[in-house]
């Protein structure tokens, strides 16, 4: 399976525009555009999936755990073509698919739905430990968390299994804006590092950074990648 574009072509330069079709109150901005370049990177080069047939079994699986701010997520699928691109403008709106929380019921693409804090890391290492006994192999699945989530003591159950069951097709994008509560000596990749993971922090607005970090071999080890980005208001 090869990953594929919307017959428009849309490029990182639209996101800006295809994010401003979103208005109304209670958008999370800062909480939307913290994730958006690691959300291109991943979905331009990096996911095997495919906006004709979102359910292919052997499609990469992508879950939102941050979906408390999904204005970036929504404008990068509408630019890969899961949904028309006119969908944005009812955002938030009665009747919209597109709610501020990603539905999964109503949004191609989507994995799962989410907004409360904790439960995204939790069912990715459900997800690989499902394909993993469906004997699906070559799937990888990816978990897009912010920094704030790893206050939530069932991320931490989630790391510390995954990293023992050597889930190493699973692999968890922080979102590090200096939100979180809590620190570790060493930054939030060593508390991966403790369980077993592989862990690489980068720029998260490099784009070159953050394609070398996704792709790195970890073989036998879940892997995450700690995104630093300045906080914008």
């Amino acid at each position: 399976m090869t990953q594929t574009t919307a017959q428009t072509t849309y490029g990182y330069q639209d996101l800006g525009p295809l994010m401003g079709l979103m208005t109304g109150d209670e958008k999370h901005g800062p909480a939307a555009t913290s994730t958006l370049d690691a959300l291109w990177v991943l979905y331009d080069r990096v996911l095997r999936v495919d906006p004709r047939h979102p359910d292919d079994p052997g499609r990469d699986r992508f879950l939102l755990s941050k979906g408390h701010g999904p204005m970036a997520y929504y404008a990068v699928l509408a630019a890969k073509g899961f949904f028309p691109v006119d969908w944005l403008e009812g955002f938030g709106g009665y009747g919209s698919p597109l709610g501020h929380h990603p539905d999964r019921l109503l949004v191609p693409g989507a994995e799962i739905g989410s907004g409360s804090l904790g439960h995204g890391l939790p069912l990715a290492v459900g997800s690989a430990l499902g394909l993993r006994a469906q004997g699906l192999t070559d799937p990888a699945v990816w978990v897009l968390i912010g920094d704030a989530e790893l206050d939530e003591g069932s991320n931490h159950e989630a790391l510390a299994y995954a990293g023992a069951a050597g889930l190493d097709r699973l692999h968890t994008l922080v979102i590090d804006n200096d939100s979180t509560t809590h620190g570790w000596r060493g930054g939030i990749a060593s508390r991966f590092e403790a369980a077993g993971w592989s862990a690489a922090t980068v720029d998260g607005r490099d784009h070159e950074a953050l394609h070398a970090a996704f792709t790195a071999a970890h073989p036998g080890r879940p892997h995450a990648v700690v995104a630093r980005v300045e906080q914008k208001n």
